[in-house]
Order: C-alpha cells, then sequence, then structure tokens
C-alpha cells in the first residue's frame, strides 16, 4: 500500500457526490449511493494512508462521545481508534454515572454532550422498536440546539448499531468483500448465503442479517435469507431487500434450509439471531423491569433453539457452495463447536481455517467508522485527504 494508491482513490471520491456532511449515519437504506461509496472509498483511503504511516490527524481537538447501551468489544474499539485516527479523544458516556440515571431527558443530555463533539456514536440493539427511534431523538435535540444557537456546531450521529441496522459492521463487511473479489463490480451476481445457525443463547439482535440483506442487495448480489420456521426479520428490511435487488438487478430469495441456502454459495454467513415476536416480548419484559418473565422467556426461547440444533456451519454444507471454497463471514464472536461451546453456529475447523479472513473482515471497521466522521464533518474530504498527503506527517517515529 502507498500514498500512491490513496490519490488514485481519492481521485475517484472526487468523482462522486456525496451528501453527508453536517448529516448523520443512521440507516444505510437511507443513504445514497454515492454516499455509500464515498465511506467505501474514504475508509480504503484511511488505510491506505495508515498503512505509508502518514497521519490522519484533521483535528486539533473535539471529542467523539460513544454511549454503548450495550456490550461491545469490536465496535467500542473500533470507534475509540476511528477517532484517534482524526485527532479527536474519544469520550464514553457512562449513563450510570450521569444525571441520566436521575431522570436527565435525552433532550438535555445530547446538548449538554455535544458542546464540544465533533461525533456522538451511539449503539441501542436491546429494545426492538426503540433504538432507531432513541438515535433519531438524539439528532433532533442536537438539531434543535444548533439551530437555537446553544451549539456552536452540530456534531454528527453514528449508528454503532440499533435494532434495525448495523451499518458499521455491515459496511466493514461489504468493504472486506471488495478485498476479497478485487472490486464492488465483480460482486454482481455472487451469491451470498445470510442463514440462521444454532446458538445456545438467546435475544441476540436481528441487525446484522438485517443489514447484510439489505445492504449486499443494493451492490448486486443474489441474496438468500434462511431460517427455521418463526425466526422472522422486521418485515420493512424484508421490503427493502427485494426492492434492492430489483433495482441493481441482483436478487433476494429465502430459503428453509441452510443446504439450500448453501448451495453453489460465494459468500456463507452463517448467523443466529432471535425471532422478531421474542424480542418484541423481551423489550416489554425488561422495559418493565418483569425478571421473573425475562428468565421464563429465556428458558422457552432455549427450548426453541434446541429444536433446530442441526442449523450448524459444518464441514460437510461447506462442501455444497461453489467448488466447495465459499468465504466464510461472521461480525464475530462466534459460537464455535467444540471450542467456546459444545455446539454451536460454526464447526470449530471451519472457522479455524476462515479466522484470520475474519479478523481482516473485523479489521476494516475502524475505518469505516472513521471514513463516516470525515464525510460527515468536512466539506471537501477529498481535498481534505489530498492535503493530508501532501503534508506527510508521520503517524510514528519510523
Amino acid at each position: 500500500m502507498s500514498c500512491d494508491q490513496a490519490r488514485q482513490l481519492i481521485h475517484k471520491l472526487q468523482s462522486l457526490n456525496p451528501t453527508l456532511h453536517n448529516s448523520d449515519f443512521l440507516l444505510t437504506w437511507d443513504q445514497t449511493d454515492e454516499n455509500l461509496r464515498a465511506v467505501l472509498l474514504v475508509a480504503e483511503i484511511l488505510e491506505n494512508l495508515y498503512a505509508a504511516n502518514v497521519s490522519t490527524r484533521v483535528f486539533d481537538a473535539g471529542l467523539a462521545v460513544s454511549n454503548f447501551r450495550d456490550q461491545s468489544t469490536r465496535t467500542r474499539f473500533s470507534y475509540a481508534k476511528a477517532a484517534n485516527l482524526l485527532g479527536l479523544t474519544a469520550c464514553d458516556l457512562d449513563e450510570s454515572k450521569s444525571q441520566i440515571a436521575h431522570g436527565e431527558t435525552v433532550r438535555e443530555t445530547a446538548n449538554m454532550i455535544a458542546f464540544t463533539a465533533e461525533t456522538i456514536g451511539i449503539r441501542d440493539d436491546i429494545f426492538l422498536g426503540y433504538g432507531h427511534a432513541y438515535m433519531k431523538e438524539v439528532a433532533a435535540a442536537v438539531d434543535e440546539g444548533f439551530r437555537e444557537n446553544v451549539l456552536g456546531q452540530r456534531p454528527a450521529v453514528i449508528n454503532l448499531q440499533c435494532d434495525l441496522d448495523h451499518p458499521t459492521q455491515s459496511m466493514s463487511d461489504l468493504l472486506h468483500l471488495q478485498s476479497e473479489f478485487g472490486s464492488l463490480e465483480n460482486l454482481r451476481g455472487k451469491k451470498i448465503a445470510m442463514t440462521w445457525a444454532y446458538s445456545p443463547s438467546y435475544g441476540k439482535p436481528l441487525s446484522v442479517p438485517q443489514a447484510i440483506i439489505c445492504l449486499m442487495t443494493r451492490v448486486g448480489m443474489n441474496v438468500t435469507l434462511a431460517h427455521p420456521e418463526g425466526y422472522d426479520l422486521v418485515p420493512e428490511t424484508i421490503e427493502h431487500a427485494g426492492r434492492f435487488a430489483e433495482e441493481n438487478g441482483g436478487s433476494f430469495t429465502r430459503a428453509n434450509s441452510m443446504a439450500d441456502a448453501f448451495a453453489d454459495a460465494d459468500i456463507v454467513y452463517p448467523k443466529s439471531w432471535a425471532p422478531v415476536n421474542v424480542m418484541q416480548e423481551r423489550t416489554e419484559l425488561l422495559k418493565s423491569g418483569q425478571s421473573d418473565g425475562l428468565a421464563d422467556l429465556e428458558k422457552r426461547c432455549l427450548e426453541q433453539n434446541r429444536s433446530f440444533m442441526d442449523w450448524q456451519c459444518t464441514e460437510n454444507l461447506m462442501k455444497q457452495t461453489r467448488d466447495g471454497k465459499a468465504l466464510y463471514m461472521h461480525c464475530l464472536p462466534a459460537d464455535i463447536t467444540g471450542v467456546s461451546c459444545d455446539t454451536g453456529e460454526v464447526d470449530a475447523s471451519v472457522f479455524e481455517r476462515y479466522r484470520l479472513a475474519t479478523y481482516r473482515e473485523a479489521g476494516h471497521k475502524p475505518f469505516v467508522i472513521a471514513a463516516m466522521m470525515m464525510l460527515t464533518r468536512t466539506r471537501n474530504t477529498a481535498d481534505t485527504l489530498q492535503q493530508l498527503i501532501d503534508k506527510g506527517t508521520p503517524r510514528r517515529p519510523s
């Protein structure tokens, strides 16, 4: 990787007309094709500059505030790394240590943390029907603060995973696929199997499969969604995937077995999730603090999962893919049979064969988040990146 490659990518970026400046990045399906391509290009440019030891600090001051309302490893550290790459200070909001615990409103909290913030990253994937709505409420609050001259600037709100979408993950996945297959154009007509897989745990969000089916159909891929009966996704995401497939020359089909989905697939993405009705019931129980009800729901759901223990990514299933060599993908952590659990989503031998590839897949995320930050906070991102190359400040001592 070199600055010459970065310059070539900047030239491609200059041909686009992204509209992300002074806006948010919440759902991929609300973004234009040019905005999505701009994020991929900027992320790739930042990766090149990082590898070439060129500093990408474009801010002298400012905060990148995060609010993780659910547990996180990869996305939490990726957000902090993205902030650091651009010269911002990552600052995590712990709601239990804030006045939110004493009843402070969303509108007030949003403005109080936004005084010196360039971005506000939020993960809120626990409550179905509430996560995306919460992010929109924060965005509306900082809109008002900026409009009424409370805030000197309007920070961007970035979705680090909600109940509907996981854009930083799916965009990282798409960048990984672009790298593996050579270009976005080469992904057209490729089959990706997004399948449910058995897990000995329950309550896993639906946002990853929803993100995958809605984004990969945007680039003309043939997407197959497979899950046992009853493990449905949010209906609007199914509608989006079908429409995007029709508009972009790909296809969106559904299957009721992993074998059907894996047949001749170029990429497989076996991942567990909870049914929509379970997440709806879980949300109401969590909101009302009914611990006994939650324990009963978990017991029922784990029993339901055990009815589909044969939904595992095995060596035999992998042999049914295109030439037996489909690319395995996972957002991590995977439930690995014989490693992290007795029986899980994927055979240990399959995961081990693709383990380093899944790490590379995850490694794109800091740069994707940094790209979202740059595009929402800089008016002419291509010029800003070119200035970084021209300046050539080393990222670290050589």
